[in-house]
């Protein structure tokens, strides 16, 4: 089984899109990664009332930080319905701030046709770049 095809099937086995109360819902998407150490990692979206909710991407990057790591190598979300997409805004966002070489984090856009972007193609010319090397 290819890396993806793991990656794919970690998050969909948490992938249960379900509500919680009448104010929050979990699950419709599902994200896992593999870090720079080879461990992979996944989340869930939380989605509630008061827009203070997590995608699935910032909630697996928020369990492999809780687990002592900070480099991503590989990343992949599932929708409902089984197709993959890529992060949202928040999520490039926070993936980008994780380290110097965040740019080169590969994201899945097509399982069938192991369509793959990096992040720093998704946010070319990004804001945060020179903080890395300041002194």
């Amino acid at each position: 089984m290819c890396v993806w095809e793991k990656l794919y099937q970690a998050a969909v086995q948490v992938q249960n899109g379900r509500t919680i109360s009448p104010f929050i819902d979990a699950g419709g998407v599902a994200a896992a990664l593999l870090t720079k150490a080879g461990n992979i990692y996944v989340g869930v979206c939380i989605d509630t009332a008061c827009t203070l909710g997590m995608c699935a991407e910032r909630n697996a990057i928020a369990n492999m930080i809780t687990n002592g790591e900070s480099q991503i190598d590989k990343i992949v979300a599932v929708m409902p319905g089984g197709k993959v997409g890529p992060p949202c805004g928040a999520c490039r966002e926070s993936m980008m701030q994780l380290d110097k070489d965040s740019g080169e984090i590969e994201i899945l856009l097509d399982l069938e046709q192991r369509k793959t972007v990096r992040l720093k193609e998704l946010l070319p010319d990004w804001w945060g770049k020179e903080r890395f090397f300041e002194k």
